[in-house]
């Protein structure tokens, strides 16, 4: 295939017909003659049961096809399943033809003829002439849907110039509105007009209902809604949900786009969504303000709005004040919360940690990088002890459970926030932590050394203490290098991590 417009001519009754064969199939068994495709913008889509990402487009493909079947639209399923009862399984769900299960040889040629190396593939062509319009079906019907009909090159570039324009002219109301629906709604299902929103700095929020990190995001953003409706601001939250949440919308304070619209794929697309939970902030004349203020919101919480670059930029300031500023106590203690605990449980005075070197420990037992570094920094920690008893490190779990915090702190030979203590959701914050284990170093004055004293360990052991910049240069590598098997081990183990995070290599992250 020659680029995104094809090009090249098939003639589709010799490409869909095989030996005796001048047919294709319905899920019925009826056969089609192929000359019946004739005239017909003519799909050729390449699947198979087995392929999960084949049976996610699949009822995505259809949706379109119910659509467009009318205004001459006809797909072909060619399968890659391994026997007939799969291929018979998968078939039954579709509404659209096929090349027999039984003529494997025709399902070998096309799929060799397309140079076939993945799937999902959906080659469209056009019935008529046999011109090929794309190799990109997929892409094309996962952005454009319906609209992208017939997948010219043409049509394509037209829907690009269309969403450039779009952007250029963007309203609130060209955001939101689709079809015939000009509003949104309130958690007990009444209609709210768009035009009664329009001037307002709006948030978009993509979420999915269950996933840990948008439920966790979402106090915070119920938090500074709140207090921004009390203040009177002329302020809203828009939800726009990706999955099955219809009963979780009922317990939000904003307004949403109705559950299943449309209009939620369309600004997928059109924002180019790549994590959630995403808070696209729209400025009251209608036009983007900020792409992706979660993590602002997260940090600052009310503090960060208008989302405006100018209070971004005090933000900015303010944080560099305080990090100037920050002193052991501004970053451990939190009102009655002063202390940290021992191994016995008993509680030690954050007082009594001032003027030390402080680690602190973000790890968790779930977590197969953790537990394949602890054992590391326990040495580093006895060897820095034995030369400077100003040194202390502090852990701070990400364990789900008191059970599996008390296995893991029984290990360590240094202190820790107790579970679930509310400090950790500041310190998380503070020092950007997005994967485990990670460890931050604190000076005697109290302010950051380094939030990468982990990766320091890994390479020069105790030696990179009090990890500065400077901190063991010249000295010897740590003789004491983990067994690469062992680790190669733990960062190839399967990670019973808590939904919403995934380990890869020597990292868990929320995912």
């Amino acid at each position: 295939m020659e680029g995104l417009d094809g090009g090249k001519v098939q003639d589709l009754a010799s490409l869909l017909s095989g030996e005796g064969r001048d047919y294709v199939v319905r899920k019925n068994s009826d056969k089609v003659p192929v000359t019946d495709l004739g005239g017909k913008i003519v799909a050729i889509y390449f699947s198979g049961h087995w392929c999960p990402p084949c049976r996610r487009f699949t009822p995505v493909l259809a949706e379109t096809y119910d659509e467009l079947s009318p205004k001459g639209f006809e797909v072909v399923f060619v399968s890659s399943d391994r026997d007939e009862e799969s291929f018979n399984e998968y078939f039954d769900g579709m509404p659209w033809l096929a090349v027999p299960f039984s003529d494997a040889a025709a399902r070998r040629r096309i799929k060799e003829l397309f140079n076939v190396r993945g799937i999902p593939l959906l080659v469209v062509l056009d019935g008529s002439t046999g011109k090929v319009l794309t190799t990109e079906g997929v892409g094309v019907v996962r952005e454009y849907g319906t609209a992208g009909f017939p997948f010219s090159s043409e049509r394509l570039a037209q829907l690009k110039e269309e969403e450039e324009e779009a952007r250029r002219n963007q309203t609130l109301k060209t955001l939101l509105a689709s079809g015939s629906r000009d509003f949104v709604i309130r958690s007990n299902g009444d209609k709210v007009p768009i035009s009664e929103i329009e001037g307002k700095l709006v948030c978009l929020y993509f979420l999915a209902g269950s996933f840990p990190p948008c439920v966790e995001f979402q106090s915070t953003l119920s938090e500074m809604y709140g207090e921004l409706k009390n203040r009177g601001e002329p302020f809203e939250v828009i939800a726009l949900p990706l999955d099955d949440v219809e009963s979780s919308l009922g317990e939000m304070p904003w307004l949403a786009v109705p559950f299943k619209d449309k209009a939620i794929e369309k600004l997928t697309r059109y924002f180019e969504l790549s994590t959630i939970p995403t808070l696209v902030v729209i400025a009251p004349d209608g036009k983007t303000l900020n792409p992706n203020a979660a993590e602002i919101v997260e940090e600052h919480g009310v503090d960060a709005y208008p989302f405006s670059p100018e209070r971004l930029a005090e933000l900015v300031e303010l944080e560099r004040q305080r990090e100037e500023s920050q002193t052991l106590e501004s970053v451990l203690v939190s009102g009655s919360l002063d202390y940290v605990i021992g191994k016995n449980g008993s509680k030690v005075p954050v007082s009594e940690l001032v003027g030390k070197n402080v680690l602190l420990y973000f790890s968790a037992h779930w977590c197969p990088p953790c537990r394949g570094f602890t054992p590391k920094l326990i040495q580093v920690y006895h060897e820095i002890k034995a030369r400077d008893a100003a040194f202390e490190v502090v852990f701070i779990s990400s364990d789900q459970d008191q059970d599996s915090f008390e296995e893991y702190y029984s290990s360590m030979p240094w202190l820790a926030l107790p579970l679930g203590d509310p400090r950790k959701k500041s310190l998380n914050q503070r020092f950007k932590i997005d994967g485990i284990p990670s460890l931050v170093a604190i000076g005697p004055s109290g302010r950051t050394v380094t939030t990468e004293a982990r990766d320091m360990i890994e390479e020069r052991g105790s030696a990179a203490y009090p990890f500065t910049d400077d901190a063991g240069l010249g000295g010897d590598d740590d003789d004491d290098d983990d067994d690469d098997e062992e680790k190669e081990d733990e960062k190839c183990a399967a990670a019973a991590a808590p939904e919403g995070y995934v380990c890869e290599g020597d990292v868990c992250r929320k995912a």
